[in-house]
């Protein structure tokens, strides 16, 4: 199996060394492992491509590149460059250092990068390393991820569906709990959640030249969500597994929505609406 992977924490990021090492596993002693992986870290770009500028691609090693881009960008870059001749089996995405469950999920540069592979018709994995107290603790933070991704990874590969629903393609998004290894209490495939009044935010910040410039602060991670989304299971100690698609429709709203608007009502002339006066307050 030819694997390539990817992910948003950079070259040097510790959690490519532990995706790196299940890869290899998942690969075999026949197989090859190419890491297309940005420069510098891209966490938070989601699903960005550098559509206005030139991606820098460099070699490294041996099947070892980084480029000067976001997850989806090394993507693209090993498709059509790298590996133009020879395609990937599978595309693996992370370790990300920190969870990407819940609303996570529509900022991280590591889903960005296995949902770029699902657009390309790929079978295509995003893996993230929940931290929290019990991590810590560990000379390994990634320990949970580096012994059970394996296992995970060649179950999905046996029996999820790989086909498309609604003209997309799945790939899957899974969370490994803030737990040593042998703590884990099993796997549990899993919605998308949202925290509770936990949000990303802005911290302001004044320059010693006057200048103001802001933080993005996330919001805490340890915060309730819906009981058995993919937040609350990693936090119960399981690892999550969910199915995802790039496609943003809310399909149980169409049919409701479409009564709502009415799609034989005819055309407003609006030469007959009446004139709306609108009140103008002077900034000061």
């Amino acid at each position: 199996m030819r694997i390539l992977i990817t992910n948003d924490d950079g070259i040097n990021a510790p959690g490519l060394e532990v995706l790196t090492e299940i890869a290899t596993r998942i690969a075999g002693p026949g197989g090859e492992v190419w890491t297309v992986a940005p420069a510098f870290e891209q966490s938070g770009v989601g699903h960005c491509i550098s559509y206005s500028h030139p991606t820098l691609l460099a070699q490294l090693d041996k099947r070892r590149f980084a480029a000067e881009g976001s997850p989806a960008d090394c993507v693209l870059a090993a498709l059509a460059d790298v590996m133009a001749d020879n395609p990937p089996d599978l595309v693996l995405s992370g370790v990300n250092r920190g969870n990407n469950a819940g609303e996570n999920a529509m900022y991280s540069g590591t889903i960005g990068g296995a949902m770029e592979a699902a657009l390309q018709g790929l079978p295509a994995i995003a893996l993230s390393q929940y931290l929290g107290p019990e991590t810590q603790t560990l000379d390994d933070p990634f320990q949970c991820a580096r012994a059970h991704g394996p296992e995970i990874i060649r179950r999905l590969l046996a029996q999820a569906n790989w086909g498309a629903v609604s003209d997309y393609r799945l790939f899957y998004n899974v969370n490994f709990p803030p737990l040593p290894a042998n703590a884990v209490r099993g796997l549990r495939v899993s919605p998308q959640g949202r925290r509770q009044d936990s949000n990303f935010g802005v911290v302001p910040y004044s320059a010693p030249n006057g200048r103001r410039f802001m933080w993005v602060a996330g919001g805490s991670q340890h915060a309730p969500a819906q009981p058995g989304s993919d937040v609350m299971v990693n936090m119960e100690g399981y690892v999550s597994v969910t199915p995802m698609r790039a496609d943003l429709t809310c399909h149980h709203s169409l049919a409701a929505l479409d009564r709502a608007l009415d799609p034989d009502l005819p055309p407003i002339d609006t030469d007959q609406l009446p004139d709306r006066k609108i009140e103008v307050t002077e900034s000061r």
